[in-house]
């Protein structure tokens, strides 16, 4: 095993704050490895949820040095400036509402997660953050948190999926890219956040969400995903089309699958994994 996958023993704060919670967090965090720096969490879970690691398992790392986002894009992952999370599920099909192919899941456990982590931010800190269609945590125009689910199918189906998430805590110094659309939660609040209470409030926000014990209510999910999203519908943006043009468009919501709705030459269509910017 390389030095950067050898597990390190998890904060005590961090031990106290998942143990005031045990009641809501269910199976997530039971196994839990820390990590002071990982190539990936996401790849750590995966190998665990390879060998067999239980729903739940969660991998946390103070730092990552291949952290990754939606489609294949670095997630800048410094030392001391964020919360770098993913997790196991398995059986989440019923629970997030989703049929068995992976990128279906996928879509539908983002939703839920989305939803999941907006309400535990504003929980545990007061900031009124916002999604941002298909999964990113926002204050106004400025990115505080990634998400990324990837399922792993077998012959039966879905075998399993991991759960990632990296969450600013603290201001640091982006990439001149990144820093006009980056911010933390700490800039935004103007003052230090309890970082292992801010964790065990997302990690127990997701386990009742994403609880495999009884089917989703995916109206409610939709319902509430849209009223943290207020950007998802009349909002102007441009978007991708299959020859590489960028067209005008406007935000009109999404579908039962995720998809985002977008109103382009006096038609409606779906947006699924396309590329969307934001005017």
């Amino acid at each position: 095993m390389r030095g950067e996958e050898t597990p390190s023993p998890a904060p005590p704060g961090l031990a106290e704050a998942l143990e005031a919670r045990r009641e809501r967090l269910g199976g997530f965090a039971g196994l839990l490895q820390y990590f002071e720096t990982v190539g990936s969490t996401n790849d750590v879970a995966a190998r665990l949820a390879e060998a067999g690691a239980p729903h739940g398992s969660t991998v946390v790392a103070g730092a990552q040095e291949r952290g990754r986002g939606r489609m294949g894009r670095e997630w800048f992952s410094p030392p001391g400036s964020g919360l770098y999370v993913s997790v196991v599920l398995r059986g989440t099909q019923a629970r997030a509402g989703a049929p068995a192919d992976g990128a279906s899941l996928a879509a539908s456990v983002t939703l839920a997660a989305g939803v999941a982590i907006a309400e535990a931010i504003r929980r545990a800190t007061g900031l009124a953050v916002e999604i941002k269609w298909p999964n990113d945590i926002v204050v106004g125009r400025r990115k505080l948190c990634g998400i990324l689910a990837e399922a792993v199918a077998g012959p039966a189906g879905v075998e399993h999926a991991v759960l990632g998430f990296g969450i600013n805590l603290r201001a640091a110094s982006y990439p001149p890219n990144l820093a006009p659309r980056a911010t933390s939660i700490e800039e935004e609040l103007g003052r230090p956040a309890d970082s292992h209470l801010l964790l065990a409030e997302v990690l127990a926000g997701l386990s009742e969400a994403l609880d495999t014990a009884a089917p989703a209510d995916v109206d409610a999910v939709l319902r509430r995903w849209r009223d943290l999203s207020p950007s998802s519908s009349g909002a102007r943006v441009e978007v991708m089309v299959g020859d590489g043009r960028w067209e005008a468009a406007r935000t009109a919501g999404i579908d039962r699958d995720g998809a985002l709705l977008v109103t382009r030459a006096g038609a409606i269509h779906r947006v699924i994994a396309g590329e969307v910017r934001w005017l």
